[in-house]
Parts: C-alpha cells; sequence; structure tokens
C-alpha cells in the first residue's frame, strides 16, 4: 500500500487534531464533504466535527482570526486555496504575525499552508511559488517539503513551533509523488537533505525541482559525472552548512528554483556560497529559474516557462565544461 505526497499531509493533519485539542484547521470550501479545492482535508470534518471549518472569502480575515486565536493559545493551520491568493494577506502575516514575538514576547504559532508551484492549464494565478518573498521577511519560518515522507513530518513539526510556519506544499506534487508509508523518523526543519552524492557538481535545490535534479543526475552518471543533489527542506532558516561540504566535494555550484529569476532562494544561496566558500569554488556558480515573465496557462508554453530536465541539463553541461 502506498501513500500520496497529498495524503501525508491529510494524515498529519489528522494526527494533529487527535492528539492535540488547541489544533484547528481553516480555510475556504475546505468543511463538508468538498473537503477544499485539492482534497487536503476530506474526511477530516467527519472526524473532528467543528475544528475543520469554512472560512469567509478573504484571505486578511483568516490569517487575522488565526493570529487572534494563535496568541489565546490555540494552534491555527490555514488553507489558502492557492499560494498566489495569500498576498490578500500580506499585511497580517508580514507585519502582524512575522513580529509579534518581537513586539510583545507573546509567541504566534501559526501554519499557513501554501498550495504552491505550477501545474498545466493554471495560469499566472495560481502557479506563483512565494517562498522567497514570505523568507525576506524577519520572524517566519519557511518550509518547501519535497518527499511525502517531509509534507508529513514537516507539517507535524510546523504546527508544533511558537513561530508562524509558512508551509509550501507543491500541488504538482500531490499525486505524482508516493511512498510506501509514513516516516517514524525525519530532519529537523532547518536541516539540508543529500539525496544523491556526487563529486563533479553540487545541484542544490528544493520543492518539485528536487526531482527534476535527481533525473538530470541519473542521466549524466551514464557519461561518467556524478552530481549531488542537495534538498533545501527549508528556505528559511537556510543550511548554508550542508550547503558549503557540498560544495567543497564537488568544487561546482547550480541552483535550481522554481520561482521567478529576481532574488529569492536560488540567489540567497550563491551570495551565500560566494561570500563564505568562495575559495571552494572552481567555476563561477550559476542558477536556473522560472522565467522572468507572468506564468502561461498553455500546457507548452508553461513547460518551458518553469526549469525542466532539459533546462537544468543544459546548465549543467555549461558548468561542467569550465
Amino acid at each position: 500500500m502506498s501513500i500520496t505526497y497529498l495524503e501525508a499531509i491529510r494524515e498529519a493533519q489528522a494526527r494533529l487534531l487527535r492528539e492535540d485539542d488547541r489544533v484547528y484547521i481553516y480555510g475556504q470550501d475546505i468543511a463538508g464533504k468538498f473537503g477544499g479545492a485539492f482534497k487536503a482535508t476530506k474526511g477530516l470534518p467527519e472526524q473532528f466535527p467543528g475544528r475543520v471549518l469554512n472560512s469567509p472569502i478573504s484571505e486578511d480575515a483568516m490569517i487575522g482570526t488565526a493570529i487572534g486565536a494563535a496568541i489565546e493559545g490555540m494552534r491555527p493551520i490555514v488553507e489558502m486555496q492557492f499560494a498566489d491568493f495569500s498576498s490578500i494577506a500580506l499585511n497580517q502575516i508580514l507585519n502582524n504575525a512575522g513580529t509579534m514575538y518581537y513586539r510583545t514576547q507573546i509567541p504566534c504559532p501559526i501554519t499557513v499552508r501554501l498550495p504552491s508551484g505550477g501545474t498545466k492549464g493554471s495560469g499566472p494565478f495560481h502557479s506563483q511559488s512565494m517562498e522567497g518573498l514570505y523568507a525576506h521577511y524577519p520572524g517566519l519560518v519557511v518550509v518547501t517539503p519535497a518527499t511525502v515522507e517531509d509534507a508529513y513530518s514537516m507539517l507535524l513539526e510546523a504546527v508544533a513551533i511558537d513561530d508562524p510556519v509558512i508551509y509550501c506544499e507543491h500541488k504538482y506534487l500531490y499525486y505524482h509523488l508516493k511512498a510506501d508509508a509514513l516516516p517514524t523518523e525525519n530532519l529537523p526543519i532547518g536541516k539540508a537533505r543529500i539525496v544523491r552524492p556526487g563529486r563533479d557538481l553540487s545541484i542544490v535545490t528544493y520543492s518539485a525541482m528536487v526531482h527534476e535534479a535527481l533525473a538530470v543526475a541519473e542521466d549524466f552518471s551514464a557519461d561518467g559525472f556524478e552530481i549531488e543533489v542537495v534538498d533545501l527542506r527549508s528556505v528559511k532558516p537556510l543550511d548554508t552548512a550542508t550547503v558549503l561540504a557540498s560544495v567543497a566535494r564537488t568544487g561546482k555550484l547550480l541552483c535550481v528554483g522554481e520561482a521567478f529569476p529576481w532574488g529569492g532562494v536560488t540567489a540567497e544561496v550563491i551570495a551565500r556560497v560566494t561570500a563564505e566558500g568562495f575559495h571552494l569554488l572552481d567555476a563561477a556558480p550559476q542558477r536556473v529559474n522560472a522565467k522572468d515573465t507572468p506564468i502561461p496557462y498553455h500546457p507548452n508554453l508553461w513547460s518551458e516557462h518553469r526549469p525542466n530536465k532539459s533546462s537544468i541539463a543544459a546548465k549543467a553541461r555549461q558548468i561542467l565544461a569550465e
């Protein structure tokens, strides 16, 4: 029996509701039989009456009420229908939740689930990867699970953390990714994972791009190149030590992210490696991101807009040739 990435999120929420009376889930159309836009809460309202709640269509109000509940001792999980829509709640997330402990010494343990990244035909309003924006602001923890195991364990840990957590779950992985079972142990948030060891090039990435990078590494292995793939897992905090250790082994760095290229996670990784590990580099570090345009609707255009195995491989060959 296998479990999907989406089912792991649902199972984590069920466990949290079962084991902690302070936890509740709040979002648009998540209660009743509908179970949310992606069915992440399907079956939970029946199991936990009164604790999986429909919200108004106001992301600002959703986060505002969650902040109020959190400072009174609750542990809210807020589901955004799409990561893009969370921009309507930026004031609440960044200026209120993010600064709460700094201003008041009162914890604000909210977890905001963002269905992130692109899928075919979703277009510019339902496909964005916003982790770089949220990581820019102090006070927030930003996680980007790339595996079924992390989807489960990182959500459990996110709700336990006293800081506000932005949990970026990738929509493309919901049904494309499966595991044999839920994990019994896990790395903590803030620790990266070497998902494939190598000696010739480090690809540092996260979320759905981990799987594109692994496909590239597999292809290059046939030509005698061993690419190391590092899954950041969380982008705030960022595990600089593991990244630097990888670059020390390979001497070359390629950063890959699905988000837009200007600023963001890939830029931060390269900046840190250049500042703290310049002596480790045998070639200029490079990155691959989505195109710097709104995300197109057409599936063919979308496939070319986001990083993919082909574009990552082309950049990898360029670095390896140096």
